[in-house]
């Protein structure tokens, strides 16, 4: 029997919804020897082109790719480039009938295992690096210990494998851990409706579903009286756990109400790999503290400075920083870019990893993250987070989803301006709820917070993973230069902002 010739190899996953230029933009970057890809992926309601897309890509890259693998699938086949494109069928067959055999290669625990690209504020994304060992192993340990989750269970991370929970929590950790693990090719509503992840739990007897609050944003607005959550077989259901974005206490309160779990909010980021703080589910699960992901978790000393690097009091809200050294799994650093990852995250606070996120500690050490650093808005002097402002705005009845971002103003800075989407069958006179939602803020956050303006729109813009695009709306308010950002999900909600926005004459 032959045996293929066996190098370990760096994976790079790229998510189908990027534009050729971005592609080509991580293809210089990376500087692969060999492109996998499908020939096609599937939304709801349409069929995305990718082989035109990455044709395009590679065309437009300095580094030039040799092969490209092609899977082609039956939804959409797409046309093979000569010399360069394998037909992933073939070479499958092929393999088999020669007898090939590809042995395990053994690596160094500070080889690299892969390279996942993160946005960066110069708009050049970084290549966050993740070594072999550390990754490993926080990995498994987190399973149990953290997410409760006992070899042989289903697990569902109901994530893209094109971002890190894909990476960590649909292929490795489970599958570490001797995990059954599901990965979906769907949406959490309209994949045919809002019961699609309930439906999957009780096909697969799913233990533990890990997703992002958005999601659920989604589903409540579709669904606020959960109808479809009493349609399913739930029995063999125990734990919700969200990330990726601030899981507000009121989102957290429904899910809890519908599903009659412990719902468990934690925090980490591409950097990281795993949770940087949460309620230990295996350990020993904590009180929930809504709007907090809890405490954090062995190897993580959080802690909170000021701009200048001090520590600042309990419940005082300021920039969240890691004290060096960073454990097992975290970024070893940037794709050939050690000095930008010295000044991305370890310059501005010496002896500190940078996080990028503001939030405090409570004298519980539970940690609250309010926003990003950029989301903290300056109101007459005052500092204040966007999320607590979202939190007020997520309490009123008829609102499913909201943002809340800082636009200019000549006399104080910048003033709040939030935006909500309605629950599905919501009634009542948009106006009406608009007036609500900033006497709620005025009662909540008082007259410092100046929120005047509330725009009800349709949907938000978000990131194919979920996150709001808060900053492209505060340009769009602002009048400021912008691009559409590579990882929207739909460029088309950008002009549905600025039509909102020019309706109320807000930044016009």
């Amino acid at each position: 029997m032959g045996r293929a010739a066996t190098t370990p190899s760096v994976h790079s996953v790229v998510f189908g919804g990027f534009a050729a230029k971005e592609l080509a933009t991580r293809i210089n970057d990376a500087k692969p020897v060999l492109i996998v890809s499908a020939s096609c992926g599937i939304e709801p309601g349409r069929i995305v082109a990718y082989k035109p897309l990455l044709d395009a890509a590679i065309e437009m890259a300095n580094h030039k790719v040799e092969r490209c693998v092609i899977f082609e699938r039956e939804q959409q086949g797409c046309e093979l480039v000569a010399g360069r494109d394998i037909d992933y069928a073939d070479a499958v067959a092929q393999a088999k009938a020669d007898g090939a055999e590809v042995e395990c290669v053994p690596v160094a625990a500070t080889d690299p295992l892969y390279v996942l690209y993160t946005s960066g504020t110069t708009g050049q994304p970084k290549g966050v690096v993740r070594d072999t060992g550390g990754h490993l192993v926080s990995l498994r340990w987190s399973m149990w210990n953290e997410f409760g989750i006992a070899p042989g269970e289903v697990f569902w991370a109901a994530s893209d494998v094109g971002w890190v929970v894909g990476h960590s929590y649909i292929v490795y950790a489970p599958l570490l851990h001797g995990c059954t693990t599901v990965l979906f090719e769907g949406k959490p509503v309209g994949t045919p409706d809002a019961g699609t992840y309930w439906r999957v739990i009780e096909d697969h007897g799913v233990v533990a579903l890990f997703t992002a609050p958005t999601a659920f944003r989604a589903i409540k607005g579709q669904d606020p009286k959960g109808e479809f959550v009493r349609k399913y077989d739930l029995s063999t259901f125990r734990t919700l756990f969200l990330a990726g974005e601030r899981a507000d206490p009121e989102t957290v309160k429904w899910a809890e109400a519908q599903l009659g779990v412990p719902v468990i909010d934690h925090w980490w980021q591409t950097e990281t790999g795993s949770p940087i703080s949460h309620n230990p589910v295996g350990l020993g699960q904590l009180p929930v503290k809504y709007g907090s992901p809890a405490v954090p978790m062995p190897g993580y000393d959080v802690r909170v400075v000021d701009d200048s690097g001090t520590e600042v009091a309990r419940g005082t809200l300021g920039n969240v920083v890691i004290k060096l050294p960073l454990p097992p799994g975290c970024l070893p650093t940037l794709w050939q870019a050690e000095q930008r990852f010295v000044d991305s995250y370890l310059s501005e606070f010496p002896g500190y990893y940078k996080t990028g996120d503001a939030g405090y500690i409570d004298d519980d050490n539970y940690l609250f993250i309010m926003a990003r650093t950029d989301d903290i808005i300056n109101v007459a002097g005052h500092r204040l987070s966007t999320g607590a402002m979202e939190e007020v705005l997520a309490e009123h009845p008829d609102v499913a989803e909201c943002a809340v971002v800082g636009i200019h103003d000549e006399m104080k800075g910048q003033i709040p301006c939030g935006f909500v989407v309605l629950n599905a069958g919501a009634s009542r006179d948009a106006a009406e709820i608009e007036r609500e939602a900033v006497a709620l803020m005025r009662e909540r956050i008082g007259p410092v917070a100046a929120f005047k303006s509330v725009v009800t729109v349709s949907r938000l813009p978000k990131t194919r993973s979920g996150k709001i695009l808060r900053a492209t709306m505060q340009k769009i308010a602002d009048h400021d230069d912008w691009a559409v950002p590579a990882t929207i999900d739909d460029p088309a909600v950008l002009d549905e902002i600025s039509a909102a926005l020019r309706s109320k004459g807000i930044g016009v």
